[in-house]
């Protein structure tokens, strides 16, 4: 094995920069730390599913090792802070929190939640913090190309998305059922109504991700205004929010979760935030398909279905839909702002002198914000 690099050297080396086998090396070193093996482990198989930058970076690797001449091994997968240098989407990327957010969820629920290992918050090991957790084979709907036109999902039967509408939302509903969220998830805690600091973290992050900057986008704007003037007179009980809560956060088995991903945007808040966001990213899908003139899936997580289902399996009879779905357009109008300037930053894209068009689900917010979207 290398000798370890220079620490000066070492947190001028990127996750992105970094050769494949320097990255062996140095996960093997770290490793040997944490198992007290008889030997350096052997790590291999590296590779990186993501290409990103834009929520985390994530590595693949295998490991194995012995203890008291016991054979270990085993298939993993690093969670790591995005770079500084990858114009990330997200201005803070707390691991701790998300971490213990999955260890809490897996203590709390049958959520299937990979099965955690370590949590890393010092940098140096690896040129960032991360966490490892054990990797859990499957197949998840992809976001490119959009599920809606190709792929498994596309190619299953109305009656087998059906059945996978129905357990997705039936992890929603286990999550939010976790007693006494604020005691067990004191790390999302805070000051005042939940809902009104969900959306004052929101208004920051625009603030961060492109208003400070001079990016205004005058129809995000008029959505923070429209939240205001129409806010729920009772969002009702906090509950744990996983905050990214769809398909493609899920590995399934067959049409079965089989585990359930990136909870970074985890907070506590209404029940509604987790309903809205899995009908309207859909829908996003959805629309694109549709201007296409292609059929997308119609049939896939109606807004109808998804609300008879949660209210089936909860008890809880959803309210405010119609805010939330366009509090969920507004969150993912800034993601798509943002993600259109990073690809202006890497020279993918260029500006347009119509800042609303960095949201690429525009004529869908107009109309929500209008009344006149169409749902079916």
């Amino acid at each position: 094995m290398a000798d370890d690099p220079d620490p000066a050297e070492r947190q001028q080396l990127t996750v992105s920069e970094r050769d494949l086998d320097v990255l062996a090396e140095d996960l093997a070193r770290w490793l040997d730390s944490k198992v007290s093996a008889d030997h350096p482990p052997k790590v291999s198989g590296l590779s990186r599913p993501q290409s990103g930058g834009m929520s985390s970076t994530t590595i693949l690797f295998d490991a194995e090792w012995s203890v008291d001449g016991r054979h270990e091994s085993g298939a993993f997968v690093a969670r790591m802070a995005p770079e500084a240098g990858s114009f990330p989407v997200f201005e803070k990327y707390d691991l701790v929190t998300q971490y213990r957010v999955m260890a809490g969820v897996a203590e709390n629920t049958d959520v299937p939640v990979p099965e955690l290992c370590w949590l890393e918050e010092d940098e140096n090991p690896l040129g960032a913090p991360f966490f490892v957790m054990k990797r859990v084979d499957g197949r998840v709907p992809t976001d490119n190309p959009p599920y809606v036109f190709i792929g498994w999902l596309f190619d299953a039967s109305p009656e087998e998305r059906a059945l996978l509408t129905a357990n997705t939302v039936e992890v929603i509903a286990k999550i939010h059922d976790i007693p006494d969220p604020a005691m067990r998830f004191p790390a999302l805690r805070g000051a005042g109504q939940s809902l009104r600091r969900h959306v004052e973290a929101q208004k920051a992050w625009y603030r961060w991700a492109l208003a400070d900057d001079g990016y205004e986008i005058p129809l995000l704007e008029r959505a923070f205004a429209w939240l205001d003037e129409h806010w729920p007179a009772d969002p009702g009980p906090d509950v744990l929010s996983w905050g990214d809560a769809r398909p493609g956060n899920i590995i399934y088995r067959g049409f079965e979760p089989a585990a359930v991903l990136d909870w970074e945007m985890a907070a506590l808040g209404p029940r509604e935030l987790d309903v809205a966001w899995v009908i309207f990213i859909h829908r996003f899908f959805q629309d694109i398909a549709t201007r296409f003139g292609q059929p997308g899936l119609p049939d896939f997580l109606r807004r109808a279905d998804v609300v008879a289902k949660y209210e089936e399996l909860s008890g809880h009879t959803v309210r405010d839909l119609d805010w939330y779905i366009v509090y969920a357009a507004l969150r993912h109008g800034i993601v798509m702002a943002r993600v259109k300037r990073r690809m202006i930053h890497f020279g993918e894209d260029t500006d347009t002198p119509d800042r609303d068009d960095y949201v690429m689900h525009r004529a869908s917010l107009e109309r929500l914000l209008d009344g006149t979207y169409e749902w079916d």
